[in-house]
């Protein structure tokens, strides 16, 4: 198998404690092939003039490297630091710092699983295990066959459908042992998969580029988000709630009190709350004062998910944690 312990997690084996778990692995400097050519550069300068800021399009270009090279290479940072006129530490200083990064060939899909708190609490750990049983590799390592590289990831921003596993970066939520095991077997005989919100699971490589900035047309193939990510703005709808408005440009500032409107239309959401309690109270037949539960008053509060997710993660359009098209 290929061994790739790399990007901050702690390979299998080797002790959480261990000083040398998290250090990341340095760039190859030493491998002299290369699939950069004139035709990619130009691509890596078409991205450059997309930013007022040069520097600003390290991150996609990064992206672009990878799609092409399957990793970071020492001839796609040489580059990317000629084309932006900085030196080659300071791309090497970016390309190590994230994890969606490769230092080590990456499989022709890249499987994430989150394995923080939440996710955690789920199932998350149960299901990383078993996909280390089921492909025989551990953290950051990459199956013979080239297929499958597996990764537990720290967050992918989607903690209200949790476990959560990507493949290439696409959404499989509220996921078991069982369904990602099934997952990776459809991918492993060449069937067509698609991600629970998201298009067609595509190659790692095809991933990369369309993090680069390059459109695959498959943005729309799925749905975007999911009923839960949605619940709070659904019960703001249903109950009238509106954020308090912006000051606008013709608007000073101080013609406005944004903390006033944020503490009535808090206070207005909990006689609401009180009065849904209340109701419930009635149909159930037991009084409110009953209904309360002893550590404070009917009706808490009703917050909006943070989770939206508007659209599939690769699609460079929000961000989980990602290294998306943001000034390095």
């Amino acid at each position: 198998m290929t061994r790739t312990h790399t990007n901050g997690h702690a390979p299998a084996g080797v002790h959480h404690g261990d000083p040398n778990a998290h250090r990341p692995e340095p760039i190859d400097v030493e491998e002299t092939s290369t699939l950069i050519d004139e035709g990619v550069r130009e691509e890596l300068r078409a991205i450059v003039a997309r930013y007022p800021q040069p520097r600003s399009a390290l991150l996609p270009m990064l992206h672009l490297v990878q799609s092409v090279e399957g990793r970071v290479t020492a001839a796609g940072i040489e580059a990317c630091a000629e084309i932006l006129q900085i030196s080659a530490a300071d791309v090497s200083g970016v390309a190590t710092f994230y994890t969606m990064y490769k230092r080590r060939p990456v499989g022709r899909y890249h499987v994430g699983v989150c394995t923080t708190s939440l996710c955690a609490i789920m199932g998350g750990d149960e299901l990383f295990a078993a996909l280390q049983d089921h492909l025989g590799v551990g953290n950051d390592e990459t199956t013979e066959d080239g297929v499958f590289t597996l990764e537990h990831i720290e967050c992918n921003a989607a903690c209200d459908l949790a476990p959560v596993m990507t493949v290439n970066w696409e959404f499989f939520d509220s996921q078991t042992p069982d369904s990602a095991v099934d997952v990776l077997e459809r991918l492993r005989s060449g069937e067509e998969v698609r991600a629970t919100r998201g298009a067609r699971v595509c190659t790692w490589k095809q991933a990369e580029r369309v993090l680069a900035g390059f459109p695959d047309g498959r943005a729309d193939e799925g749905p975007t988000s999911a009923p839960e990510s949605r619940l709070g703005l659904r019960i703001a709808a249903e109950r009238g709630w509106t954020a308090p408005p912006v000051p606008g440009r013709d608007e000073p500032s101080g013609d406005r009190n944004p903390q006033a409107q944020t503490q009535a239309a808090g206070a207005q959401g909990h006689a609401e709350d009180a009065s849904l309690k209340q109701a419930e109270s009635k149909e159930s037949g037991v009084s409110a004062d009953e209904a309360r539960p002893a550590s404070g008053p009917a009706g808490g509060q009703t917050g909006t998910s943070t989770a939206t997710e508007e659209g599939s993660a690769r699609r460079g359009e929000g961000e989980n944690g990602t290294t998306k098209g943001g000034e390095a």
